[in-house]
């Protein structure tokens, strides 16, 4: 018994090297695009999470339920996946890992961060400006989704909800890190889909797409002055997030198996 305990440790230890060394090699990927790169990928990103948005806001306006929305806005994340395009979000941890590898600098970090973060918002941007001239039905409740963001008080309910969107995105990304099947990845963004949007968590890109379409739809009580007084803090508590309940804890984990000299 003891032996065999012992082999499933050591096939453990290997699968978390493995998966380590495949997220140090796509975020070394990511840290060395070139700009026009990151910013188109980064603009499709903010597309795909648009469709999503739209999904979850058309299935939310005729359920009212938030979990089934969840389940149409995971259209999103699964596009994201399987279209290879980036999502802010998703710098929390491949980049990091290669970092951590000693494949790349903070100052390219930051690079990708800034690029993916206002791409990703111009695409979310384009995207709800037709969305809300195709459908004006919805305008009603893209008004009443985005001042659940808007008039939410910077007090530590909002900045914990934010701590907590960051590290469940992040956790999406690592289960979509550790697996090889492709369905596995998939239930991955439903999960993570579910968490987000079925919780109500804040997500610095997510629900700054659903604060345009109020926006463009003219919701009264909603403008670009409160959605940055709300976007600063939960674009800040998402990064600590999803770096300190995910990364950081899984960078521990592998940091004994991983040889990083040169």
């Amino acid at each position: 018994m003891a032996a065999i305990n012992d082999l499933g440790d050591e096939e453990v230890e290997e699968e978390v090297e493995s998966t380590f060394d495949s997220s140090a090699a796509e975020g070394t990927e990511r840290l060395h695009r070139a700009t026009r790169v990151m910013l188109v990928t980064g603009f499709l990103g903010g597309i795909e999470i648009g469709f999503g948005v739209l999904a979850y806001l058309v299935v939310y306006r005729e359920t009212q339920n938030p979990f089934l929305g969840a389940i149409a806005f995971s259209i999103g994340f699964a596009a994201l996946y399987l279209a290879h395009s980036e999502l802010f979000t998703e710098g929390f941890y491949y980049p990091i890992v290669a970092i951590f590898a000693g494949n790349g600098s903070v100052m390219q970090l930051l690079r990708l961060w800034g690029l993916t973060l206002v791409s990703n918002l111009a695409g979310g941007w384009v995207l709800m400006w037709i969305a809300v001239t195709a459908f004006p039905e919805l305008d009603p409740t893209f008004a009443t989704e985005a001042r659940h963001f808007v008039d939410a008080p910077l007090d530590w309910q909002s900045v914990a909800l934010a701590l907590l969107g960051g590290g469940a995105i992040t956790l999406m990304t690592r289960m979509q890190a550790g697996s090889s099947s492709q369905i596995a990845t998939l239930a991955a963004a439903l999960a993570g889909a579910f968490l987000l949007v079925g919780l109500g968590l804040f997500h610095s890109i997510l629900d700054s797409v659903i604060i345009f379409g109020a926006l463009h739809s003219g919701a009264e009580g909603v403008t670009y002055a409160n959605w940055l007084a709300w976007f600063w803090y939960v674009a800040l508590a998402n990064v600590v997030g999803g770096l300190a309940l995910v990364t950081l804890p899984r960078l521990v984990r592998s940091s004994a198996l991983v040889d990083k000299s040169p």
